[in-house]
């Protein structure tokens, strides 16, 4: 859950660093860091908290020279909230200076940390993006940056899309199952010669560079970026590993406006909420959603069943995302704030709301407990994804059983627990006709089809926090 950015051959590297990292900011607001190069030596400023928050002026202008760079804003999951873990990680490396930037999880990791810190390695963080900085410099005997890299990913497995940085050059790969996305675009200037590459968890980066999206980054594929010239490797053995993207990026993490494995996420939610219509017919006098990630899954409903749409539910911008707040408590208070009812849409009316997801329940019990209280008739609800029955290990916080209420309770009786009148998740086989190529994608929070095994866990109780 966390966003990578970078761009090379740009004088301006590190201001449009700072604005992608922005376009980024939903994927993590943590901690965020920028690493430049300057001929010289790399630069590095990192800090807790939002963009904004981490870089001023002369960050930008002064300490961040250079015109390559590399930028990440991180939600904590492997390793704890702290600035040791901030990235991109900058580490010396046989004489070469490095900086790593990782969106993913490792499912190894704690089997990697414990055979490198055998073999004498001494880890700075608690992240598992330190592990590819140990198994780079292992690898790094004669010197080949590329080769140390593909070294490292026959080490690790599990979900990676990395962004490094090494003088000139840029090194940009995602994990053969192709888990997070990441994109490549171009920053046209003034000739054609005048022209700056950029990568990018999502495509909402680029445009507001006004940068030209190329094509994503392939599933087990190495880009390498160096003088303007762009040159590609395939991960050895990752031919014959088959393609499972994170289908939750479509549903809830990906802005709507960006371009996620070659889909317009906008268009899949549309579709998703167009699907639950035609698998539930619904009486109802308005239909709304929990804004935001409901919002455009309700419009396809609401299209598609031709009941209104209304925002009976106005969002508090100023407070974060509940779901990926750290702590429970935090949560709770999200929940109370983040949202205010529209009266006069409530009173005496029939409901329909459209979600995204119901992970924990707590949220929508909450809500619903207060259109009740404000003198709704019915509560309806309409979920845009299948029942969350197993957690991740791939890099979405959602590490046990136990979070999940779908998990937990028989789905027939989850209406009355959340206090609705009725409840209909989308089905596994409505979610995939919304995109153009299903057995791409990952399925495993929904039918417990692991793609890669969570070593030394039991998928039914792991605990293990993802990165």
């Amino acid at each position: 859950m966390c966003g990578i950015f970078g761009i090379s051959g740009h004088p301006e590297a590190a201001r449009l660093a700072y604005f992608g990292l922005y376009a980024l900011q939903h994927r993590g607001q943590e901690s965020a860091g920028i690493a430049t190069y300057d001929g010289t030596s790399i630069h590095l400023h990192a800090g807790m908290g939002l963009v904004p928050d981490v870089f001023t002026e002369q960050t930008l202008s002064n300490e961040l020279r250079g015109d390559i760079a590399i930028g990440h804003v991180r939600y904590a999951t492997t390793g704890s909230s702290a600035l040791r873990n901030a990235q991109p990680l900058v580490a010396r490396v046989r004489g070469m200076e490095i900086a790593i930037g990782h969106n993913g999880n490792l499912t190894n990791a704690a089997q990697l940390r414990k055979e490198l810190e055998d073999e004498g390695a001494i880890f700075q963080t608690t992240t598992d993006t330190e592990i590819f900085v140990h198994l780079i410099a292992r690898n790094m005997q004669n010197g080949n940056l590329e080769q140390a890299v593909l070294d490292a990913c026959a080490r690790v497995q599990g979900a990676y899309a990395l962004i490094l940085l090494s003088g000139k050059k840029i090194i940009a790969l995602r994990d053969a199952h192709g888990f997070r996305p990441l994109s490549i675009g171009i920053l046209h200037g003034d000739s054609s010669q005048d022209q700056a590459f950029v990568f990018a968890s999502e495509t909402c980066a680029f445009d507001l560079l006004e940068a030209e999206y190329i094509r994503d980054v392939n599933p087990g594929e190495m880009v390498i970026l160096e003088d303007g010239k762009m040159t590609s490797v395939k991960i050895p053995g990752s031919e014959t590993v088959p393609v499972r993207q994170c289908i939750f990026e479509l549903i809830y993490f990906a802005r709507p406006d960006s371009i996620v494995f070659g889909e317009d996420v906008y268009r899949c939610r549309k579709n998703m909420g167009m699907q639950i219509s035609r698998e539930m017919k619904t009486d109802a006098d308005l239909v709304m959603p929990f804004p935001d990630s409901g919002v455009y899954s309700a419009l396809g409903f609401s299209q598609h069943s031709g009941i209104p749409y209304e925002h009976a539910y106005i969002r508090n911008h100023y407070v974060g995302r509940t779901f990926i707040q750290p702590s429970q408590n935090m949560r709770n208070y999200g929940v109370r704030v983040k949202l205010n009812p529209v009266r006069s849409m409530i009173m005496g009316k029939r409901l329909c709301i459209v979600d995204d997801s119901i992970v924990r329940g707590t949220t929508v019990r909450t809500r619903v407990e207060k259109l009740r209280e404000l003198g709704a008739t019915e509560v309806h609800c309409r979920v845009s994804c299948p029942p969350l029955l197993n957690p991740c290990f791939y890099g979405i916080a959602l590490s046990t059983h136990k979070e999940l209420i779908a998990a937990n309770h028989p789905l027939e009786s989850l209406p009355d627990l959340l206090k609705l009148d009725s409840l209909h998740y989308l089905t596994i086989e409505g979610l995939l006709k919304t995109v153009s190529h299903p057995d791409n994608y990952c399925l495993a929070c929904f039918n417990g089809d692991y793609p890669v095994p969570c070593n030394g866990c039991d998928a039914s109780s792991c605990s293990r926090k993802s990165a």
